[in-house]
């Protein structure tokens, strides 16, 4: 279980890097196809530092890892539908930008998600007397 002063850190870093994110894609919303692929193919290590963030970040066990990167995860993608739902001029206008973008949302919480479970798994493959 995470304890009060974890939830808020690990809300204070949600909302950062909300922030920033939306903050690129609101002001380069159209790199081109070359750009928007490599977005796509480095997700993997924007997740592991996402992650890596929420651990250090949260003061995080590799019990809590799981608990806290949803935490994380589960706050953006909240504050993402309101901006796409009601405040969509966050991200633009273009609806083709607003569907690159929540692909691209999509694929890096989903990323995320995958190496968190990775990460915790193989720390408790690590620790002898835990399966």
């Amino acid at each position: 279980m995470l304890r009060k002063s974890q939830i808020a850190a690990l809300t204070l870093l949600a909302a950062i890097m909300w922030a920033g994110v939306t903050y690129q894609i609101k002001h380069n919303p159209n790199p081109g196809e070359t750009r928007e692929i490599m977005r796509f193919l480095l997700a993997p290590v924007g997740g592991v530092i996402s992650v890596w963030l929420c651990k250090v970040v949260g003061r995080l066990s590799n019990e809590q890892l799981l608990a806290g990167t949803a935490l994380v995860g589960g706050l953006a993608m909240v504050l993402d539908g309101a901006a796409l739902r009601w405040f969509h001029g966050l991200y633009g206008f273009n609806e083709q930008v607003l569907r690159v973008a929540a692909a691209g949302l999509l694929w890096g919480y989903g990323v995320a998600y995958l190496i968190a479970i990775v990460w915790v798994s193989l720390a408790t493959r690590k620790q002898p007397g835990l399966s």
